[in-house]
């Protein structure tokens, strides 16, 4: 297994290719496209959750043991694993112990009464004990819009029981030593099975916000827990704030997603300036989470199946979508791109519509798209498909190509532990500038982030050009600069 992929993918498996014509993708249907992921230049793929679960997108667990007859069979999991790594692509399954699903049974045994021995599965208190603690109710959070977290099981009930997101998802009591053991033995078992790791959903909230800082020591319990089974797994964490509050999580977590890095992209796309900057930012995070664990991975994003897509966000501007591409991949850190992102796709809220169906074809000619739910955003009309893409040497998606190509082959970008950054000053807030150091030598990228040329004074003859080009010392708009010293 490669321990540090390049680069990342996050499949929304419901959305990506339907392998059996039901209209559901499923896991035969990833498989059967992960040829193209690995000419695409993707070391690892992270699967939206795929136990059993009455959602459409499976993040209400019914069953941490078996796959959702939707998406296939153990089996067919199987093969996925090994079709993957046969390719050097690394499987993370998304994993939510947050909450489980309401219909679990854990849940509907809990609710029969306080003698059920599922009863401390979940956390329930008295609404006076609740009151006295102050916790009645939560400010509404990025990942959460719920306000009155409590909630009843039944009538007659003399106690409530806590759910952050919704009463349909209870949230789990981790100080409950025999769901632990419980959930860990699940973990263990996929990793068993031929799982490289794990995305962990809203890792911050495991416990309620009160109890908050108890998260921070599960989560190095749990890493060392499944480092017994696999040493080199991969651990990536949800933790949906700000890099202050995402530093402790880092002492359990091997990555974090950056998304203080992810809505300032979105700032500097929709702005043209880089009014806050951005580089540093990134030094002022970096040294606050290497004090907390100085192996830390900054997981990059531009969004993700939460978010309102990136293509949304610039209103399909295909200039604005390759500058944050260039950005997202010479930055240091570990980049994810969701599915889609590299053809432009679209979406806003509601959450379905930012997982609408990849386009792999022409409508008429795609076997392979999915048809769960009508587009909305992405029709052939709104964004071209990719095999018309793939055609097109100017398409997003033949950039998205070519820049993560040169990402792997440049030691400098590649890197990701330490994240080797350092500030170049510039006078130009339409000019983001860094330097990426390295053994292998030194990189100098230059990035416009403006829709007007913007001068660059550097002496080009001290430098290799890598990528990009000056006309008579201007970036042309939106345009990258890549140097490295002779």
């Amino acid at each position: 297994m490669k321990q540090t992929p390049s680069v990342f993918y996050q499949i929304f498996v419901r959305s990506f290719c339907d392998s059996n014509r039901d209209g559901i993708g499923d896991l035969n249907g990833v498989t059967s496209k992960l040829a193209y992921l690995q000419d695409l230049g993707v070391e690892g793929i992270w699967l939206s959750p795929i136990f059993r679960s009455p959602s459409y997108h499976k993040y209400d667990i019914t069953n941490y043991w078996e796959i959702d007859p939707e998406f296939g069979t153990l089996d067919d999991f199987k093969r996925l694993l090994h079709e993957a790594h046969s390719r050097g692509i690394i499987v993370i399954l998304d994993f939510v112990l947050n909450h489980s699903s309401s219909q679990h049974h854990w849940f509907q045994e809990a609710r029969k009464g306080k003698d059920n021995y599922f009863r401390d599965y979940y956390n329930w208190k008295t609404p006076a004990e609740i009151k006295r603690l102050g916790v009645e109710h939560r400010k509404e959070t990025a990942d959460s819009q719920e306000k009155n977290p409590w909630h009843w099981a039944k009538r007659g009930e003399t106690e409530k029981y806590y759910g952050m997101f919704w009463n349909q998802m209870p949230d789990l009591n981790l100080d409950h030593q025999p769901l632990r053991e419980e959930l860990y033995k699940t973990c263990k078992f996929w990793l068993e099975i031929g799982a490289d790791g794990f995305r962990m959903d809203a890792a911050r909230h495991i416990y309620p916000e009160y109890e908050v800082e108890k998260a921070y020591d599960f989560w190095v319990e749990f890493r060392e827990e499944m480092e017994k089974v696999k040493p080199n797994f991969y651990l990536v964490g949800e933790v949906w704030t700000q890099a202050k509050k995402v530093a402790p999580f880092y002492r359990g977590l091997k990555a974090n997603f950056d998304f203080d890095l992810s809505y300032e992209l979105q700032n500097i796309a929709n702005s043209g300036e880089d009014k806050k900057g951005i580089i540093k930012m990134l030094l002022a995070n970096y040294k606050v989470f290497a004090k907390e664990n100085p192996d830390f991975i900054a997981a990059n994003m531009l969004t993700n199946h939460d978010m309102e897509r990136i293509g949304s966000v610039v209103k399909g501007d295909q200039n604005k979508l390759k500058m944050l591409a260039n950005l997202l991949f010479t930055l240091p850190g570990q980049p994810f791109v969701y599915y889609g992102e590299e053809l432009g796709m679209l979406g806003k809220k509601p959450d379905e519509n930012i997982r609408e169906a990849f386009l792999w074809n022409t409508r008429f000619q795609d076997k392979d798209r999915t048809n769960w739910k009508k587009p909305r955003y992405n029709t052939d009309s709104k964004v071209t498909p990719l095999l018309q893409q793939s055609q097109d040497e100017n398409s997003l998606y033949r950039h998205y190509k070519k820049l993560i190509q040169f990402r792997r082959s440049q030691g400098a970008l590649a890197q990701v532990y330490h994240p080797n950054l350092a500030q170049v000053k510039i006078e130009n807030p339409n000019i983001i500038a860094f330097k990426r150091p390295h053994d292998s030598g030194d990189l100098w990228v230059f990035h416009n982030i403006s829709k007007e040329s913007q001068e660059v004074a550097v002496d080009l003859s001290a430098f290799e050009t890598l990528w990009g080009q000056l006309q008579n010392g201007f970036l042309s708009p939106f345009e990258m600069l890549v140097l490295k010293k002779r």
